[in-house]
């Protein structure tokens, strides 16, 4: 399901490990576990100094003892020729968003150690880091001035005195929709007063700040975006606007029916870059580049991308280019936009996948994590004169030199004749000719996208763990995916659950057909729209002898009453349910559900808001009354997917033993090894 942005419904815990008993195999055999994949570090945005010459990032790792479980991140510092990486933060909570002073010489970042979420800063040259800010809201997004002499910084509004007596006393009744905590705009000079204090001051009075904001390059000014609520379901309504950083006047630049996100200032500081979605905006996603004056105009569109959902990484430093990136098929792409022609120029040729962007202030270096099915992701940066990545960090080192299994892109038509393509995985040591038991796994949004990032990821699916066990795995990107242009991605409009059931089916087909699936083995699991279509694959076939559930959207109209985006499900499906009851009806599993009875996990979070737990219950009850093999587990505190290493560990554990149960014994002497 979506996050705050359209790209589909996914979008963004401290309780004992408990370990299912798993087939004991010899030494030879050894491969990789869930245990295994929560080793793997991840790396953030990197960022690239003012000069070029050095790099910052923070590495993210999985902490689990008796009483702790979270990921902490921590910054890291390297030359950009890939030597003399050194770690700069120490602290037990996370530090993370990295952003280099101007001038080179200091780098700030925002830690919750001090219990919110506030602003430090550390000079390079030695010494502790200095916190700036002392809030109760927790900082969002900042950024430096363009002097270094301030740095404004996203502030989301925090209790009053009144409300945390209340709070204190049980007397917390709330109104739904009022009294809102919004999100403001903040600016707070780096050097203390002649009193000894820095003291924050609010920017953008009464609107709501969503995502990026800019200075102009001369620092009188500050782009940003606004929404008319805090909330994911609103961003329809972002508008451009700009602060006078020294009076606090806000001037409204571009408000139309259709949504502007993410302003950049050229270097000259006349024009800002931004995106416009279409008009009405849609949730299945469309965006162009557009240019429009600093002062405010009309916004001038300029040309369309592949995929028509362009980011901004940064303007050339010379004003002529615009870099941006955007996923093209199962890898991601860095394209540079001509201002004046509107010429596209692909930056990147590989089949490695993108991320976490910057560039350096003189715009000759971009700072990017690179990543691939058997590479792990680690921090890179490049010239932009010509595309050479040169590896930054080395985080994942120290992994066990697990064997993967060889991932390839296959092809085929669909039901109706549509191109559809996914990634196929094959097990360790696969024999060609051999019919192994295959795992058909979903991807969320429904515009989400597969691409060719590491297996042994973070998700509640032990992919890396599956291969070892001798499982193939078919990752498909049906109609309605990202990565194909606007067409492809709105084919699935009033259709869930119709053709890119045929474009998964028909992927399961064409494996089957290569002499590589056992057609008597098969399993299906997704997560958010992934386990709408899970739940919905089970209602329509019985091909599939084992289901895993997460998150999922079973039926479209209580989750409409209920989710954090009501507006979602009617843009998709084009009324509301009191206006066209057979088509929420129809396209629900709740409503299909008689005769299941393919053996099914459900996974969900407790705090869910995206997709609320209700939806869980309201399908596994359905099938417990039809004594169809089913459990659930809750995962407590967890939002719309996992975020605390214990309960995605549980999570790949759960999903791992379901699949063994019902489709193995998966493994044998010759599907699993080390390198």
């Amino acid at each position: 399901m979506p996050t705050t942005r359209p790209v589909g419904l996914v979008g963004r815990v401290l309780l004992p490990v408990l370990f299912f008993a798993l087939p004991v195999v010899s030494q030879a055999q050894s491969g990789w576990t869930p245990e295994q994949e929560l080793k793997v570090k991840t790396i953030g945005a990197v960022r690239v100094s003012p000069d070029g010459k050095k790099v910052a990032y923070p590495v993210s790792a999985a902490v689990m003892t008796p009483d702790k479980s979270e990921f902490v991140s921590q910054i890291w510092v390297a030359n950009s020729d890939g030597t003399g990486a050194v770690q700069l933060t120490y602290a037990e909570k996370s530090s993370v968003n990295p952003r280099w002073s101007p001038d080179g010489s200091r780098i700030a970042f925002t830690s919750s150690r001090g219990g919110k979420s506030n602003l430090y800063v550390l000079r390079l040259a030695g010494g502790e880091a200095e916190q700036l800010t002392d809030v109760k809201g927790g900082v969002g997004n900042f950024a430096w001035s363009p002097e270094g002499e301030r740095i404004a910084f996203v502030l989301r509004d925090a209790a009053s005195d009144d409300e945390e007596k209340n709070n204190k006393g049980k007397d917390d009744w709330r109104w739904v929709d009022e009294a809102v905590k919004l999100s403001r705009l903040n600016v707070i000079n780096v050097e203390k007063d002649a009193n000894g204090k820095r003291e924050p001051r609010r920017l953008s009075g009464d609107a709501n700040v969503d995502g990026d904001f800019d200075w102009s390059p001369g620092g009188k000014t500050i782009a940003f975006t606004r929404t008319k609520m805090p909330k994911a379901d609103y961003w329809p309504t972002a508008d451009l606007l700009a602060v006078d950083v020294a009076t606090g006047q806000v001037k409204t630049l571009a408000a139309t029916t259709a949504a502007e996100n993410g302003p950049v200032y050229s270097p000259d500081g006349k024009w800002i870059a931004l995106s416009i979605s279409d008009n009405p905006p849609r949730w299945a996603g469309y965006q162009r580049l557009a240019l429009i004056p600093a002062a405010g105009g009309t916004p001038k569109l300029l040309a369309e991308s592949f995929d028509a959902q362009p980011a901004v990484i940064e303007w050339s430093g010379d004003g002529k280019q615009i870099y941006f990136v955007e996923t093209r098929g199962t890898v991601s792409r860095v394209y540079a936009m001509d201002v004046a022609s509107g010429a596209i120029t692909e930056i990147n040729k590989g089949n490695e996948v993108l991320g976490n962007f910057s560039l350096s202030r003189n715009g000759t270096m971009l700072g990017f994590t690179m990543q691939a099915p058997d590479k792990a992701p680690e921090a890179f940066v490049s010239s932009t004169a010509k595309f050479a990545p040169v590896q930054i960090s080395r985080a994942n080192a120290d992994l066990p030199r697990l064997a993967m299994g060889k991932t390839e892109v296959i092809r085929w038509k669909s039901s109706d004749g549509l191109d559809v393509e996914g990634l196929l995985t094959y097990p360790v040591g696969y024999r060609q000719g051999t019919r192994v038991p295959l795992l058909l796994v979903i991807h969320g949004g429904p515009a989400g996208v597969f691409t060719q990032s590491y297996l042994a990821g973070r998700g509640p699916y032990p992919l890396a763990s599956f291969v070892s066990r001798g499982f193939a795995l078919l990752r498909v990107n049906p109609r309605g995916s990202s990565g194909y242009g606007q067409k492809f991605r709105f084919a699935n409009i009033k259709d869930w659950g119709g053709g890119d059931y045929a474009d998964l089916m028909s992927g399961v087909d064409r494996v089957v057909e290569m002499g590589v699936a056992d057609p008597q083995r098969l399993g299906v699991m997704g997560w958010s729209y992934g386990g709408f279509m899970t739940s919905w694959v089970i209602t329509q076939t019985r091909r599939f002898k084992a289901a895993s559930v997460g998150a999922a959207v079973t039926n479209l109209m209580s989750f409409i009453g209920t989710a954090d985006i009501p507006s979602f499900i009617p843009d998709y499906f084009g009324a509301q349910p009191w206006e066209n009851l057979d088509i929420y009806r129809t396209h629900s599993a709740m409503f299909n559900a008689k005769g299941v009875t393919t053996p099914t996990l459900i996974q969900h979070g407790e705090a869910d808001e995206r997709v609320p737990i209700s939806q869980g219950y309201e399908f596994y009850n359905a099938l417990k009354v039809q004594n169809v093999p089913v459990r659930m587990i809750v995962l407590p505190r967890m939002p719309h997917g996992p975020d605390e290493p214990k309960m995605v560990l549980k999570a790949k554990q759960t999903n791992l033993e379901w699949f063994e149960k019902y489709l193995g014994p998966a493994r044998n002497a010759s599907a699993a090894g080390n390198d």
